[in-house]
């Protein structure tokens, strides 16, 4: 597996993302691919889109922001980890511990001032806490507040 940039993809691949399925539960918590690829092209280059390539197939993609938009809770020197979608057809094959492996080096690369990675999650989403805690993230405090309660804000140091 290795982390791309949304504008660095073949036409082929690009079409390509658009086939990532995320389940139900994935999309209650991540949004789906399409949402995701709307907020990437409405917006500046305050937003980055990584896709997760597997065999030069995407499987997944992130998306990144920073700067002015970023949430109350968030520290000034980071950027925002909006949405993790992994297709679900790839579950349980570690791609998800792969990407939050490889991202602190592509964000270094990509935004050098970027001093650590922050991101929201709700706290009854145990997959991925556990993913976020098993590769380094931290508790930080409280995050969004969404008509299903308060959700967790997590920390990463680069």
């Amino acid at each position: 597996m290795h982390l791309i940039d949304y504008r660095d993809l073949s036409a082929a691949q690009r079409a390509q993302v658009l086939d990532i399925h995320l389940s139900p539960e994935q999309q209650r918590y991540a949004g789906d691919v399409e949402s995701a690829l709307y907020l990437l092209h409405a917006c500046s280059e305050r937003q980055c889109c990584l896709v997760m390539l597997v065999e030069q197939r995407p499987r997944g993609l992130l998306l990144l922001q920073r700067g002015a938009f970023l949430p109350t809770w968030a520290e000034p020197d980071a950027a925002m980890l909006i949405a993790l979608q992994v297709d679900q057809r790839a579950q349980g094959q570690g791609l998800g511990r792969a990407c939050m492996q490889a991202l602190p080096a592509v964000v270094r690369a990509l935004w050098p001032d970027i001093g650590r990675l922050q991101l929201s999650v709700a706290p009854e989403n145990v997959a991925a806490v556990g993913l976020y805690q098993a590769t380094g993230w931290v508790h930080s405090g409280p995050g969004y507040r969404t008509a299903q309660g308060q959700e967790l804000s997590m920390s990463l140091l680069l």
